[in-house]
């Protein structure tokens, strides 16, 4: 009798050879079945998440004036921040200068009050000559970086805590219009000169007069998948 070219299922389990193909074939599709139900729900819980969080965390307020594909120009009414300077690399110095304002608004103050996180985290060079104010922004300055988060707009400078940590500011921003140019994926330093020379070319197109540094800003907690994030480069104009 001549030996079947594949083990069957029988003969495979009796011999202890491979599987036949119909039971491989099974257990690939049950494998294949199992990895889709797990992955489904991943995907959702973290739709829901990065959905919640955009719900529940207040932005500026702004008026737009002009809008030309990713480009905007806004004009945005005084707001209080609260901000740190810090040094290091773009990355590090927003993860550092965000602990720090952090443990402000969880209770690092005089009345242990926690304050709602609003979006987004500014930072911006203190050494450049272009500047920024708005939600939380990141800029270094002579190596250094200012980091900022906007408080909500229910408070004044009058009824906010003061912070317990001495290298967190409170002050007050005037009223300001800025260029703005929104892009996704991950922010880096490469990408904000990039984004800030498309705007300053945007800018100069338009006759728009440019008056202080860049701000980069980020509305997105660390853990939003990159095609999903929202930055903006942005940088305050005269008049």
């Amino acid at each position: 009798m001549k030996k079947p070219l594949w083990p069957s299922p029988e003969n495979g389990a009796k011999n202890g050879g491979m599987p036949g193909p119909r039971i491989r074939i099974r257990a690939g599709l049950a494998r294949t079945s199992a990895a889709k139900w797990l992955v489904i729900p991943a995907v959702l819980i973290g739709v829901a998440i990065i959905g919640s969080w955009a719900m529940a965390v207040e932005e500026p307020k702004f008026t737009v004036s002009l809008h030309e594909g990713a480009f905007e120009v806004r004009d945005y009414p005084a707001v209080v921040v609260a901000e740190v300077t810090v040094t290091g690399d773009q990355a590090g110095a927003v993860r550092k200068g965000f602990g720090l304002l952090a443990g402000y608004i969880f209770g690092g103050n005089t009345r242990h009050q926690s304050i709602a996180m609003t979006a987004p985290v500014a930072q911006q060079r203190t050494s450049e000559t272009i500047a920024m104010t708005a939600p939380v922004t990141q800029t270094p300055a002579d190596g250094a970086w200012v980091v900022r988060f906007t408080m909500p707009s229910s408070y004044t400078l009058a009824t906010l805590p003061k912070p317990n940590d001495p290298r967190v500011m409170l002050r007050q921003m005037a009223p300001a219009r800025f260029v703005v140019v929104r892009f996704s994926g991950v922010a880096t330093q490469s990408s904000l000169a990039a984004k800030t020379a498309e705007l300053l070319a945007f800018a100069q197109s338009h006759h728009l007069h440019t008056s202080g540094p860049a701000t980069l800003a980020q509305y997105n907690p660390p853990w939003t998948l990159w095609f999903l994030r929202r930055n903006e480069v942005m940088i305050p104009l005269a008049g």
